[in-house]
């Protein structure tokens, strides 16, 4: 990759979801509603919430798509089984980091009677999954990622009835949590489709080798992300299939404009990924002639922004309800945040959370811009390459 512009218009988009990302963990540690309804719920909701939980969806599919893509840049210097071998690596860390490093970030406890697989959990995985895609010819995995993306819906209401499928089934693709007796498993990111958008930005790395000109691939580009945005509004206006919940005409103009928009995130539906993809494909398009430094400098440094951003939320998030009049122990979490009862009450309102958000990106850049400059002065540290 000799073109510099190239990797960097992805950074951009990477430092991007990951700023917005971050907009959405402060609503959960820090918004009053958060504690009493879903931001998506639109007969409580209203478009200035219901807009900030949407932008936030663009996040996770970005973050899994391009961690395909630049594994595939990885691949540019490596054969394929030295590439199987950093994915395989990358991906147990993850999983790792998962249930250790940032299972103490979101909760401020470590123990395991609640294990709570997410985000990085599912990246690691996919990773693993992804050591051995690479093997199938090229043809066949695509279109077996296809089958699987388009596909998966028509699963949504299958429930096997034997206990030990339905946690496998659970696992691979419904949002649940499972009792064991002495600890739970609560899967917030079911593996399917989410194993197989990874692939589909690996191959999608192709329009960034140096044969392909700037003039084709922001072609190919736009055509590909205007394509799929055009699917998703003419399957999502029919609708019929692609997302376990239909949209309805409501009392208003507004409400019946978020339940066109509202689409399933846990899994992530068809519906989900054309509306997200399609749109950070066309922006993809537009930013190689785009310089915005300090998001590419956030989305060289993606797994260090997202480490140290949930702790400080999370650290700010305790002192809030201890001002509050809260107690510091009532932000040590059981299962997720917002579910906590002990924090209904507490909270700010939305324009608050957004102050609290840019304060949180003004305070972290420092920090993510002196990583980035570690991190290229000291290429020679291997272990440098899994954060």
């Amino acid at each position: 990759m000799k073109n510099s512009q190239r990797i960097k218009s992805i950074d951009l988009l990477r430092g991007l979801v990951m700023v917005i990302m971050a907009l959405d963990h402060v609503r959960d540690y820090f918004h009053y509603d958060a504690f009493f309804f879903q931001p998506t719920d639109i007969s409580q909701t209203n478009l200035a919430l219901f807009g900030t939980r949407f932008i936030t969806h663009f996040c996770a599919p970005v973050f899994i798509f391009l961690a395909g893509t630049s594994a595939f840049f990885v691949g540019q210097r490596k054969n394929k089984k030295e590439l199987s071998s950093w994915l395989l690596k990358r991906g147990i860390w993850l999983v790792f980091i998962e249930l250790t490093i940032m299972k103490l970030a979101w909760m401020f406890k470590l123990d395991f009677s609640m294990i709570v697989i997410m985000v990085i959990w599912m990246l690691g995985i996919s990773m693993i999954f992804l050591a051995g895609f690479i093997h199938i010819p090229k043809k066949i995995m695509i279109a077996l990622c296809l089958l699987a993306v388009f596909g998966h819906n028509y699963f949504d209401t299958f429930q096997p009835t034997n206990p030990q499928l339905s946690f496998i089934w659970d696992i691979l693709h419904v949002y649940s949590i499972n009792n064991f007796g002495t600890f739970e498993i609560f899967s917030a990111y079911p593996l399917i489709p989410w194993i197989f958008v990874m692939p589909l930005g690996y191959y999608f790395g192709e329009l960034y080798l140096p044969k392909v000109t700037s003039e084709i691939r922001t072609k190919k580009l736009f055509q590909l992300g205007i394509s799929l945005t055009i699917l998703f509004f003419i399957l999502r206006f029919i609708n019929v299939y692609g997302d376990s919940q239909v949209w309805m005409v409501h009392e208003t103009f507004g409400q019946t404009l978020m339940s066109f928009f509202n689409v399933s995130k846990y899994p992530p539906s068809l519906l989900y990924l054309l509306i997200t993809l399609g749109p950070s494909i066309i922006f993809l398009a537009f930013a190689e002639k785009w310089n915005y430094e300090k998001l590419v400098i956030i989305g060289r440094v993606p797994m260090f922004f997202y480490i140290i951003h949930i702790y400080a939320i999370h650290f700010f998030a305790v002192i809030a309800a201890a001002l509050s009049g809260f107690k510091a122990s009532d932000m040590i979490i059981s299962v997720w945040v917002t579910e906590e009862p002990q924090l209904k009450g507490y909270g700010f309102n939305l324009w608050v959370v957004y102050g609290i958000w840019i304060l949180l990106i003004i305070g972290l850049y420092p920090l993510c811009k002196w990583y980035d400059n570690y991190k290229r002065n000291n290429r020679d540290k291997w272990w440098l390459t899994y954060l």
